[in-house]
């Protein structure tokens, strides 16, 4: 079973359709990224996954760990993260926690272990009035892996963490999904997300436009691929003219080829010998892909 279906989901506000017949599933230990512009309808989507929006009465239907959107079952195994947490400045990190905990009905035991995970077990015990932007984040992650959460939907939740700090936070995702946890996370850091999620869903004006892994989406946009050649400088315009490239930096020639071609290219520039230093191949970026289908026309 799915961790989460939407099947055309339609969202309308008067005259404005926030949404228009979105689909796709979330399967169990997937890591999903919700990519789209500022209007382009996810805050909107979170929001009817979390049960805090109905959607139209034509939408097909919303199923959240099996269950309807916002109901006891959902809420149960379904945490959030917001880009802004707030949480009461005069309270502990491990004050905070424990009072979640009661909430949800979970031994208050487990504070401590909750903020050790999420890098905090040396502040638990300081007032979060004193935390960092990013340390707050960290609260709002403990709080969401209460329960052991089926879905985590996640709302820019490297906002404020350092790179370091980002780098663990997505070790913790992963080893969240292994376990079988499903992420559904949206995010403007486009380079972020690219290496460590499993599918891209793209949406542009409340549409669904792009759906699929990032390999799938490379070959479908069929953007051209840059290599980047690097040869001995006292070679470097014979294998520019070789290989039809554009030769800068010196000792570098730039070439571009389609995703059918690449391997072909690759044996021209192999041909060439020991004249060649060094090559990289670079596909097109995350970022690449995310201009391209969020400009293309809905079908």
């Amino acid at each position: 079973m799915t961790t989460l279906s939407l099947t055309k989901v339609n969202k309308t506000f008067g005259a404005t359709h926030a949404l228009r017949d979105v689909s796709f599933d979330v399967a169990p230990g997937e890591r999903v990224a919700l990519l789209g512009h500022n209007g382009a309808g996810k805050s909107t989507l979170m929001k009817i996954i979390l049960g805090l929006f109905d959607a139209d009465a034509d939408t097909g239907g919303v199923q959240v760990v099996g269950a309807a959107p916002g109901s006891a079952q959902a809420r149960r195994q379904v945490a959030y993260l917001p880009e802004n947490v707030a949480f009461h400045p005069a309270l502990t990190a491990r004050e905070q926690i424990r009072y979640y905990l009661r909430l949800r009905g979970e031994p208050v035991a487990q504070a401590d272990e909750l903020l050790e995970r999420v890098g905090l077990g040396h502040a638990a015990r300081r007032r979060i009035g004193t935390y960092s932007k990013g340390m707050r984040q960290r609260v709002g992650l403990a709080q969401a892996l209460i329960g052991k959460p089926r879905l985590l939907v996640l709302d820019e939740p490297t906002s404020g963490l350092d790179p370091v700090s980002r780098r663990e936070f997505y070790a913790m995702l992963d080893g969240l999904a292994a376990d079988g946890a499903s992420v559904l996370l949206s995010s403007h850091a486009l380079t972020e997300v690219e290496a460590r999620t499993d599918r891209i869903v793209i949406l542009s004006g409340g549409t669904l436009v792009a759906n699929d892994s990032l390999a799938n989406l490379r070959r479908s946009a069929a953007l051209p691929i840059a290599i980047q050649v690097t040869a001995h400088r006292d070679s470097i315009d014979a294998v520019a003219a070789e290989l039809g490239g554009t030769r800068h930096n010196g000792k570098m020639v730039s070439l571009s080829c389609s995703h059918d071609d690449k391997l072909a290219r690759l044996g021209q520039v192999a041909a060439l010998g020991e004249v060649i230093e060094d090559v990289e191949v670079l596909p097109p970026s995350l970022e690449d892909l995310y201009s391209h289908f969020s400009q293309r026309s809905p079908s």
